[in-house]
Formats: C-alpha cells, sequence, structure tokens
C-alpha cells in the first residue's frame, strides 16, 4: 500500500475547487477594472502616428536651419502626443468597428494641432522664462528668447499650410478658432496672476482655452474629415474638451505634489510665477485670514521668502485642496467618458475611455 498517495476524497476536494475557481476567474475578471492607461490609444494610432510624424518632418523644413534644430529640440524631446492621437482617433472611430485607415487630411490636421500645440509652448516658455521643459533644457534658454518666438510663429504658420490643404473650411474655422481662444485664455490667465481669491469660474475658462479647446478642436477635426455625423464630431469634441480639463487640472495638482524627475519641469513653477490655478483657488476659499494674508503677500511675488512653497504645500494640505482638486478632475474625465455613450462601440472607443480614466489617475 501506498501510504504517501492522496486519497481519494482530498483528490476529488482538489478538483472540486479548482473548478470553482475556474468558474470564478471571469467573473472577478469583469468585476475588476483594468488600470486606466494611454497604452490603448498609443498602440491603436501607432500606425498612423508613423504617418503623422513623417508629414512633421517634411514640414519642419526651412532653409533657415535655425529653425527645424529649434523647432525640432522641443518635438524631439516627446510628450503624450495626445492632440495628434485625439485628432486620429476622432477619424478612425466613428464608421467601422475597427479601425482603417485614416484619411489623408486627418494625418494633415493632426500634424497641424502638434505645430499649434508646440507653437503655444514655445511663447509661453518666454513668457513664463522657463527654463526646463519635458525634461530638458528649454528653447528659449538654448536660443534666446526672440528665436523661440519666431520660430513659435512659423510653426503656427505652417499649422495653417496643413489647415487649408486639409479642404475642408468648416475644419479651418474651427482649429483657427481654437487658436484665438488659446491666445485669450493666455492672456487671462495672466490677467489672474498675483489673485489667489479669483473666482474657479474664471479657471475653467483659462483651462478650457488653453487646454481643453485644443483637445476638443482636434478630435472633432479628425472626425469630420473622416466623414462622421454632426451627432458624432460633436460628441468627440464634447469628450475632447472634458479630457482636456481633467488633464490641466491634474498638472495643476501634480505641480504642488510630483517630484521634479516625474514633471519634466521644476516642481513649484506655477506657484514661483504667482499662477492662479485650483489648488489655490480651494485653499482659499477654506483659508483663515491669516493663511489668506499669506496667500496674498505669497502670490504677489513682491516679498518671497524661503520656506515659502513648503508653507504653502502644508497650507494645500491642511484644507484637502489638492484631493478636492482631483476629484473634480475626475468627475471631468467621467463627463468625457459619458460622451462616448454617442459612439459606436469598438476598441477605439474603450481606448479613448481608458485615456480618460488615466487622464485623472496619472502621477506625472
Amino acid at each position: 500500500m501506498n501510504f504517501l498517495a492522496e486519497p481519494e476524497w482530498l483528490s476529488y476536494a482538489r478538483e472540486t475547487v479548482n473548478r470553482f475557481i475556474d468558474l470564478l476567474m471571469p467573473v472577478a475578471a469583469k468585476q475588476t477594472p483594468p488600470v486606466p492607461s494611454l497604452a490603448p490609444l498609443l498602440e491603436l494610432t501607432a500606425p498612423a502616428m508613423v504617418a503623422v510624424n513623417q508629414v512633421i518632418l517634411e514640414r519642419l523644413q526651412s532653409e533657415v536651419g535655425l529653425i527645424p534644430e529649434l523647432a525640432g529640440h522641443l518635438i524631439a524631446a516627446g510628450g503624450k502626443r495626445m492632440r495628434p492621437m485625439l485628432t486620429l482617433a476622432g477619424a478612425l472611430c466613428t464608421g467601422q468597428a475597427e479601425p482603417q485607415e485614416p484619411p489623408q487630411a486627418a494625418l494633415l490636421l493632426a500634424a497641424a494641432v502638434e505645430f499649434i500645440h508646440n507653437a503655444t509652448l514655445l511663447h509661453d516658455d518666454v513668457i513664463d522664462a522657463s527654463g526646463q521643459r519635458r525634461g530638458r533644457e528649454t528653447a528659449n534658454a538654448i536660443w534666446g528668447n526672440q528665436a523661440s518666438v519666431l520660430v513659435g510663429d512659423f510653426l503656427f504658420a505652417r499649422a495653417f499650410e496643413l489647415m487649408v490643404e486639409s479642404g475642408d473650411i468648416e475644419v479651418l474655422g474651427l482649429l483657427a478658432s481654437a487658436s484665438a481662444r488659446i491666445t485669450e485664455a493666455e492672456v487671462r490667465q495672466m490677467v489672474m496672476t498675483g489673485q489667489p481669491d479669483a473666482d474657479i469660474t474664471d479657471y475653467m475658462t483659462v483651462i478650457s482655452g488653453k487646454t481643453a479647446v485644443l483637445f476638443a478642436a482636434a478630435a472633432e477635426a479628425g472626425a469630420r474629415v473622416a466623414g462622421a455625423s454632426r451627432d458624432q464630431a460633436a460628441a468627440l469634441y464634447e469628450y475632447g474638451l472634458h479630457l482636456g480639463r481633467a488633464f490641466q487640472m491634474m498638472d495643476d495638482a501634480l505641480d504642488y505634489t510630483a517630484p521634479t524627475d516625474q514633471m519634466g519641469k521644476n516642481t513649484g513653477d506655477d506657484f514661483a510665477e504667482g499662477k492662479i490655478t485650483l489648488p489655490v483657488i480651494l485653499a482659499w476659499q477654506k483659508a483663515s485670514r491669516e493663511e489668506q494674508a499669506f496667500l496674498s503677500r505669497a502670490f504677489a511675488g513682491e516679498e518671497s521668502r524661503d520656506g515659502d512653497f513648503a508653507e504653502m504645500q502644508a497650507l494645500l494640505s491642511r484644507h484637502d485642496s489638492i484631493e478636492q482638486a482631483l476629484q473634480l478632475a475626475a468627475a471631468e474625465a467621467d463627463q468625457a467618458i459619458a460622451a462616448l455613450d454617442k459612439l459606436p462601440a469598438s476598441e477605439l472607443v474603450a481606448a479613448l475611455a481608458s485615456a480618460a480614466a488615466f487622464a485623472a489617475a496619472r502621477q506625472s
């Protein structure tokens, strides 16, 4: 007799438990939400992004060697490339259940929105006297302010050339309007500088213009040139608007929490520049008179002192301002996902939903 053999009842019990686990695994998988990520959107738009990058490289060329050198420095630094990806996604997700090859017009528009975005970055870095962008030295720190502004103007001009070539006058108007709103929002933000008692509606107007409107226009532009219906194009605009707000809200919160090596810029830059962002406004609303006096002094930029940023972080922590900001960002992401209900279900639409969830959960 083999005393080491497993008893029959134990073998039966083990098999029963294993079958039960096998039955539960699919249920558990459905109940466990996927980790929010940009990876699905990156993967599904990757083939088209290769073509977009080729357009970008071609349109960066100039007889003036400094132009492609300076612009290439910024573009080569990377970034999430959300805006051109949204243009491609808009062109791919409104018809077939599976992504097809986007029309040439969508490739041109994707390159155009990337040029518009990078032009605004060049100008912003000059205005803010920034020294770091995406973990690298800024163009203005290397080549100076004049060159950065002029190359930014070049990128705007190239963007409009690409928009005209797309052949859709409505899309040209859409992206031209978005470009104007970006500038308006930057001016409004400049006016708000040093005013921690600003209203939250003013902040929402700023981030809608400086960030969200280009997300929205990029997504709608791709849908329009791919023949989407008006309702589908409108749904993608709404998606992009809420997605852009969520991204900017997270950026503003991370400026007070994320390490510099994760952010690609110096932690506390917004504070140092006196920018009035969501955490600041939320903190002001709960602050005592003494704390409001500190905020007024710190953001006025006239009497900066050692330890001010640490005190600001402590104040935000006392009033849960960062947590509140994250909750508001999550609400924007939820609205972005809800807008996708108007689109036909597909792998790409699911990837857009995952990107929206990621926008409110990212750490850098």
